[in-house]
């Protein structure tokens, strides 16, 4: 292995190491969107996804310069394909983030909202899942991926939960339908969060033992 090879997988390690951080950052910001109908913050978080699509090319870029120039094998070549695929499931999750502040923008045109679902503990699971996902790749902890991919149930639970719920209140009061369309969508969107950090969470488990599981999710 030659010090520039091991250079630039340092780089790369650094680069997903901050796009991490600027996509959770950005979806902490959608989420407090969200809870607080704070409009400003919404369209902080439209703003900055532009940075996060430009950060995730370059991670990529790098990948592929990697596996063009030093065609590593065994371990570090499953490390630069898992990263490769965390590298899309993260851009995914900021742009599920700026969907979520854009219903929040639509949600607020409406006078005292009041959510008929539990989105706070929504909300609050599925940010955990991206963190401990994120935590998992930084610590190499495969108990904490197994994890992720074990407490996505709950948070698919609470979305199928909200559909139910909305779908009623859509027939009470179908003049509210744009609101609980938007709610529904905030869910969906949530859902869809939780699920891409269950993708990451199953390629730490690939990178560190070598071992795909996605299609093997309730045995873990």
């Amino acid at each position: 292995m030659t010090k520039r090879f091991i250079n630039e997988i340092e780089k790369l390690q650094t680069k997903v190491l901050q796009l991490t951080a600027m996509v959770e950052g950005n979806l902490q910001k959608a989420v407090k969107a969200v809870s607080d109908f704070d409009m400003s913050l919404a369209k902080e978080v439209i703003e900055y996804d532009r940075q996060i699509d430009i950060f995730e090319v370059e991670v990529e870029e790098e990948c592929l310069k990697i596996l063009a120039l030093h065609q590593p094998v065994a371990t570090d070549l499953r490390y630069v394909v898992a990263v490769l695929k965390i590298n899309n499931d993260l851009e995914r999750i900021g742009d599920l983030a700026v969907n979520i502040a854009k219903r929040t923008i639509s949600i607020q045109r409406h006078n005292n909202v009041i959510i008929p679902f539990d989105l706070s503990e929504m909300l609050v699971l599925t940010v955990n899942l991206v963190k401990n996902s994120i935590n998992s790749l930084i610590t190499n902890d495969t108990a904490m991926a197994k994890q992720v991919c074990a407490d996505d149930d709950a948070i698919d639970d609470l979305h199928k939960n909200a559909i139910t719920i909305l779908k009623e209140k859509i027939k009470e009061d179908p003049q509210l339908i744009d609101l609980y369309i938007s709610l529904l969508n905030v869910s969906r969107n949530l859902e869809r969060i939780a699920d891409h950090a269950t993708n990451i969470a199953e390629d730490v488990i690939y990178n560190i033992d070598g071992e795909i599981v996605r299609h093997k999710v309730n045995e873990l």
